[in-house]
């Protein structure tokens, strides 16, 4: 049975497994460097600062989230496995809780920043798509890498 360890799971590897852990990976990496890309060409060509400054905001919020994510998914996967031969599986209403506080909080921080920064709402919105632009740069690397 796997276990937590340290925000990761305890897992048998496989080819296809440390493959979707380096996509992981890469996608963690990609997120604040393509949201500092955004933030200096904004600063750069728009000379816009609160916007900047919203973008990398952004971009900051989506690496968490991706990580608060990544957490949870491998909690569900401890779960799951764990009941690997139930009828009818349970998930723990902590797991719920916690993705609903992920994003509440996400909120909550982009609210308090909006109101007492004055930093753009809108920055900080285009600033979370980071994460999705992430995952398509990553997506498409994976798609012309050769396999191994």
């Amino acid at each position: 049975m796997p276990e937590m360890v340290m925000g990761q799971t305890n897992i048998q590897p496989t080819p296809d497994l440390a493959r979707g852990q380096a996509t992981e990976r890469l996608i963690a990496w990609l997120t604040p460097v393509i949201g500092a890309l955004a933030a200096l060409a904004v600063l750069l060509l728009a000379h816009r600062a609160d916007w900047a400054a919203g973008l990398a905001i952004g971009a900051g919020l989506a690496w968490l989230n991706f990580r608060w994510l990544r957490r949870g998914l491998d909690t569900l996967v401890v779960e799951s496995r764990a009941q690997a031969g139930a009828e009818k599986p349970r998930v723990s209403p902590v797991t719920y809780l916690l993705a609903l506080l992920r994003y509440s909080l996400i909120a909550l921080i982009v609210y308090a920043i909006f109101i007492y920064l004055h930093i753009p709402l809108g920055s900080m919105l285009v600033g979370l798509c980071a994460l999705g632009a992430a995952a398509m740069a990553a997506s498409v690397y994976e798609i012309l890498r050769p396999a191994d």
